[in-house]
């Protein structure tokens, strides 16, 4: 008697309805970036894209902000981790709730006690040299302030995903084996644990991405022009063009996750 198949057009009912809600609001954009009243269907938004002041700069801004911020998370995150993997115990679970506490934290607040510390440079130090250590955090063509602060907010994200990796890996029978063989500990790290971690790491790398690409409220407040600041504020006089900009941003930032997913995804498949 032959099998009776599950009837799952339930499956693309929810597709359906999962496509329609975010590919709806995208196809109305669309058309509102190129369909003028009185002129017709036309390109002129996206045609003055890079032309528009300040596009360029905030773009790049941004890309190395995030390209720092993931840098600088991974730095930190790895080795901590790696450490606590292999020395059980209370370290563990400290480092849990460091790198979770920033989800408990109203983004607004942490912003604003941001902005108090960074006031204190011109009204407290300006006769000591933490004065020019306070001015070099905040220089506009590339806010170290801004990349602390991603860091911070990236912590429980990269935790989260490194976590999963290392969950699946035997960290101390690897690092003993690569130490009895004669490895140093950076040597065991950089050969041994991070290639079993590329696909955890890309994801890692793919939040932080994705996080830093849309903030807008820490760089609002502190007053850089980052890509999305830069996008609210042209939104006022040129409303087709920062939508049209919307769009193209969306299609960078899945380009460069795409990129950053097919990445994990052929390291591991190659070293099955």
């Amino acid at each position: 008697m032959a099998a009776v198949k599950p009837n799952r057009w339930w499956h693309g009912l929810v597709l359906g309805v999962a496509g329609l809600y975010f590919g709806a609001p995208l196809v109305a954009s669309l058309v509102f970036s190129i369909d003028i009243p009185g002129q017709g269907v036309t390109a002129q938004a996206y045609t003055g894209i890079l032309d528009a002041p300040g596009f360029l700069d905030s773009l790049w801004l941004s890309l190395l902000l995030a390209a720092s911020t993931i840098v600088l998370v991974l730095a930190l995150t790895v080795p901590a981790m790696v450490a606590a993997r292999l020395r059980p115990g209370r370290l563990g679970s400290v480092l849990e709730v460091v790198c979770t506490l920033p989800l408990v934290v109203p983004p607004i607040a942490f912003v604003a006690g941001i902005g108090s510390i960074l006031r204190l440079g011109p009204d407290r130090l300006s006769e000591t040299p933490l004065y020019q250590t306070f001015l070099a955090v905040q220089d506009e063509r590339f806010p170290i302030a801004l990349v602390l602060s991603y860091t911070i907010l990236a912590l429980p994200f990269v935790y989260r995903s490194l976590d999963a990796g290392l969950r699946t890996l035997d960290v101390v029978t690897l690092t003993e084996a690569a130490r009895n063989c004669g490895a140093s500990p950076w040597q065991v790290l950089r050969r041994v644990l991070l290639p079993n971690l590329r696909s955890s790491l890309a994801s890692a790398a793919f939040l932080t991405l994705a996080l830093v690409l849309g903030e807008y409220t820490i760089a609002r407040i502190l007053t850089f022009e980052t890509f999305p600041v830069w996008i609210v504020k042209i939104s006022g006089s040129e409303a087709r063009l920062s939508v049209a900009v919307s769009l193209l941003s969306l299609l960078i930032t899945w380009l460069l996750l795409l990129a950053l997913s097919s990445a994990g995804t052929k390291t591991t498949t190659s070293e099955e």
